[in-house]
C-alpha cells in the first residue's frame, strides 16, 4: 500500500502525512529498515546529521534511484541542522556535508533541528564546563540563522526550510523576521504530550506541525541511561482507551495513535527498523476515528515530555531552552 495521503506545505509542496523516523538505528540496522520501508511505499525519510546515519540512507536511496525503482521528485526527504553548529556562518558548509552524505542534489525540507546552541571541541565532543555541564552558546540568533536558510532554498538546495522543537514565542518571533515562512515545525505529539496551544498557533500560520515520537519513544530510556538519567516512561500502546479504540476498529494501539494524529491534521513520523510494524505504521489510511474517539484521546493529555533533552545537561541554561526537565524544576 503506497502512502498516497498528504499535507500541503504553504509553498505548495505535498508532504506525506507518514514518514519513517531514523533517530538511534545502527547503519546496518537502518540501510535494511530503509530498504524495507521503501519496498512497503514509504516515500517520507526523516534524517540528522546528529544520528549518524546520513551516509547510510544516502547509500540506500542511491541504489533505489540508479535502479529506477523509484524517482527523486516521489520521494520527500528532511534533514536538519545540528544544536552543535546553529550559526549563520555554517549553514551552508553543514548543509552541503549532508547533502554529499544523503547523496543527493538537493533536500525537500531542511529544519533548524533546535532552537538552543551547545558549544564542542575541535574533535567533536561537547565542551564540558568547571561544573560538568555542557557549555552553550547563549547568542543565538534565530532570525541571522533563517536568513541563511532563505538562501539554500534560493539556490534550489533546500524546497522548503522548516524548525524543530521551536516554541509558540519562537515560531512568532522568526514569522515577523523571515522572508520565506517556515514550512514546518517538527514537534514531540502524542496522546500524553499535545501541545495545544503551539499546534494550534502552528496550523493557524499555516506552518505544517510533524509529530515526533508519535509512539512515545522505548529508545530514549537506554538513551537517557546513557546519560546517567533514570526516569519512567509511559508506554503509550498500553493505555486503556488506546487499547480499546484499536479493538474496536480492529487496529493495533499504534495504528490508532498514528490515526489520532492524522485526524487532527498533523503528519507523524514514527520510527521502527522491524517490517512488520514499519508496514503497519503505514497501514492506516483505511479508517478514521469518530469524533466520541479523538475526543477520548485528547482527554488522556498530561504533559509528559518523553524527550526533554536533559541528557545534555547544562543546555537548560539557554536562554531559548524553553524545556521543562528535572534540571528546570
Amino acid at each position: 500500500m503506497t502512502s498516497e495521503k498528504y499535507l500541503t506545505l504553504n509553498n505548495g509542496l505535498k508532504m506525506p502525512l507518514i514518514g519513517v523516523g531514523t533517530w538511534q538505528a545502527s547503519d546496518e540496522e537502518i540501510e535494511t529498515a530503509i530498504d524495507a520501508a521503501l519496498q512497503v511505499g514509504y516515500r517520507h525519510i526523516d534524517t540528522a546529521p546528529v544520528y549518524g546515519n546520513e551516509p547510510a540512507i544516502g547509500r540506500v536511496l542511491k541504489r533505489w534511484l540508479d535502479a529506477g525503482k523509484v524517482k527523486r521528485e516521489e520521494l520527500f526527504i528532511v534533514t536538519k541542522l545540528p544544536p552543535i553548529l546553529n550559526r549563520p556562518h555554517e549553514v551552508l558548509p553543514t548543509f552541503k556535508k549532508s547533502l554529499a552524505d544523503l547523496q543527493l542534489d538537493y533536500v525537500d525540507l531542511y529544519l533548524i533541528h533546535t532552537p538552543f546552541t551547545l558549544n564542542i571541541n575541535e574533535d567533536g565532543s561537547f565542551k564540558i564546563d568547571a561544573e560538568g555541564l555542557m557549555e552553550v552558546d547563549p547568542t543565538t540568533d534565530h532570525a541571522a540563522i533563517w536568513l541563511e536558510m532563505e538562501k539554500l532554498v534560493a539556490q534550489g538546495l533546500a524546497k522548503s526550510i522548516g524548525v524543530s522543537n521551536f516554541s509558540k514565542d519562537q515560531v512568532a518571533r522568526l514569522l515577523k523576521n523571515c522572508k520565506i515562512r517556515p514550512a514546518n515545525n517538527q514537534i514531540e505529539h502524542h496522546v500524553y504530550l499535545q501541545q495545544r496551544e503551539l499546534v494550534d498557533f502552528c496550523k493557524a500560520e499555516n506552518v505544517a506541525v510533524t509529530a515526533y515520537s508519535p509512539l512515545g519513544s522505548k529508545g530514549i530510556a537506554a538513551f537517557n541511561a546513557g546519560a546517567g538519567i533514570v526516569r519512567d516512561l509511559p508506554d503509550l500502546m498500553d493505555v486503556p482507551e488506546v487499547k480499546e479504540i484499536a479493538a474496536a476498529h480492529g487496529k493495533s494501539p499504534a495504528q490508532v495513535l498514528l490515526r489520532w494524529i492524522l485526524d487532527n491534521g498533523l503528519c507523524a513520523i514514527p520510527k521502527s527498523t522491524n517490517a512488520a510494524r514499519l508496514k503497519q505504521n503505514l497501514d492506516v489510511f483505511d479508517f478514521k476515528l469518530s469524533e466520541a474517539e479523538v475526543a477520548k484521546l485528547q482527554a488522556l493529555d498530561k504533559n509528559i515530555r518523553v524527550c526533554d533533552f536533559a541528557f545534555f545537561h547544562g543546555v537548560e541554561r539557554h536562554p531559548e531552552f524553553t524545556f521543562k526537565n528535572q534540571y528546570t524544576n
